[in-house]
């Protein structure tokens, strides 16, 4: 178990000049790296085209994550574009026109558009949860944490950060005369509006309200 002293946040005010997240992304660690970027079918291999890159890697799912069904499941039959976060080993290929093969071991992120290639916050970002009915998003930072809800201001405050065992964690904090806690454990979790997949569920409980979603670790925390 692991308490870490919260920090202030930027000052709401002062919210849309201030740096949200800090720090830069760990070093991989045991020959793994995190890619994320748009998958395509090309003569029937599944092929993962990184960010901001024109380098495409046969996708191999090494890892026994069932990413063809889930493919099948968001795309309906259809062929619109897929973004997938994902960890793993790469490798060569023997294939024309790839720059060689990921073996897929570890599934963070799973939805159809490329959208999410242009999150310029991830790589600084902890976590994200979101969930439906209502909408609500909580982004963590080092600095704090953001909650963003429909037709109210966004609310920004420091907290505490617990480890728990198994790999769950859990985020309080009191201030201003509210208490938000975020419970969020490593199960796979289905976006209940967009069939997302995301590899952590989450719990938000906000002045005794709870609401349930999804999450996924971002760039600054490869746990």
């Amino acid at each position: 178990m692991r308490l870490v002293r919260p920090l202030l946040y930027c000052l709401l005010p002062l919210f849309t000049g201030c740096q949200l997240f800090a720090g830069e992304s760990q070093a991989p660690a045991g020959g793994q790296v995190r890619l994320h970027g748009e998958l395509s079918m090309r003569d029937g291999d599944l092929l993962l085209r990184p960010c901001d890159e024109q380098r495409r890697f046969v996708l191999i799912d090494a890892g026994d994550l069932g990413l063809a069904e889930d493919i099948r499941g968001l795309q309906g039959g259809g062929n619109e574009p897929l973004f997938a976060d994902l960890r793993g080993s790469l490798g060569s290929s023997d294939k024309s026109g790839v720059d060689g093969r990921f073996e897929a071991s570890r599934l963070y992120r799973l939805e159809l558009g490329g959208q999410s290639c242009k999150d310029p916050d991830f790589r600084r970002m902890i976590l994200r949860a979101a969930g439906n009915e209502p909408f609500w998003s909580v982004s963590v930072g080092s600095r704090g944490l953001l909650l963003q809800r429909p037709d109210q201001p966004p609310l920004a405050l420091p907290y505490l950060e617990e480890q728990l065992p198994g790999g769950s964690l859990n985020l309080t904090s009191e201030a201003d005369g509210r208490r938000l806690e975020l419970w969020v454990a490593p199960q796979r979790c289905v976006d209940s509006m967009s069939g997302a997949i995301r590899h952590l569920s989450a719990e938000l409980r906000l002045d005794g309200q709870v609401q349930r979603g999804c999450a996924y670790v971002g760039g600054s925390r490869e746990n």
